[in-house]
């Protein structure tokens, strides 16, 4: 995603790159690459961070004492981690969201829209991704679960393993299911099963370059913000 990065910002007139942090130091690009942010030297106005859950505090940290906004798009995070990132926004302006294209958080509005008309419909939500992502389900697939959620009467529980159930589907469940394969950049499908009819939302991505594109527009927005929490809300 650095690299995606990267690309997407020389094509930018607004933006630009003065460093990098990853643990690998040197490769073939046109700023310094540092191994932590504690390390690095050069004056920024935003940070953006697709990298690994086990790196956020360190992050915050660094962000905290610089009083740098940042844009958290990394996946994965635990609980307590998110709760984490909402006590730092009130410190400092943040951008979080379980994915950055602008397409899947239309689809969680759609999602959001339907669950309120078709009411009583059955729901199940099928997330495909390439054989090297490590979390299961995908955070995109838990965002539009809450959307939906949220758009209830009454919210359902989530079911991740139907073969260890002998029983009928409840009404009050939301069946979530992940695949992993191939190269498989991100597919979403959220489907509405009614008597006699069936609705399906869904979003693929064909590349990295729309959570890149996302990411970098939500820095820019984020620039000069105060305080709190923003999410692609802000910017649709």
């Amino acid at each position: 995603m650095g690299r995606v990065i990267a690309s997407i910002v020389t094509e930018r007139d607004d933006c630009t790159i003065v460093a990098g942090i990853d643990l690998n130091t040197d490769p073939q690009v046109a700023f310094p690459i540092y191994s932590s942010p504690a390390a690095v030297k050069e004056e920024a106005d935003v940070i953006i961070d697709f990298s690994h859950p086990s790196l956020l505090v360190d992050l915050l940290e660094y962000a905290g004492s610089k009083r740098l906004p940042a844009v958290i798009a990394t996946t994965g995070l635990s609980a307590e981690q998110i709760e984490l990132i909402h006590d730092y926004s009130k410190r400092l302006p943040l951008f979080f969201t379980a994915n950055m294209s602008l397409g899947v958080n239309l689809m969680v509005e759609l999602a959001k829209k339907a669950a309120q008309i078709l009411y009583g419909f059955d729901i199940e939500i099928i997330e495909k991704h390439h054989n090297q992502k490590i979390d299961a389900p995908s955070g995109t697939a838990l965002m539009l679960a809450d959307g939906i959620n949220e758009a209830l009467p009454e919210p359902c529980e989530y079911v991740y393993e139907r073969h260890s159930k002998r029983q009928k589907r409840t009404k009050k469940e939301i069946g979530i299911h992940s695949v992993r394969g191939g190269t498989i950049v991100g597919e979403h499908e959220v489907l509405f099963a009614g008597k006699d009819e069936v609705l399906t939302i869904s979003h693929s991505a064909a590349s990295k370059d729309v959570f890149a594109t996302g990411a970098v527009a939500a820095a820019v927005f984020l620039q000069g913000k105060p305080n709190g929490l923003y999410t692609m809300k802000d910017i649709i």
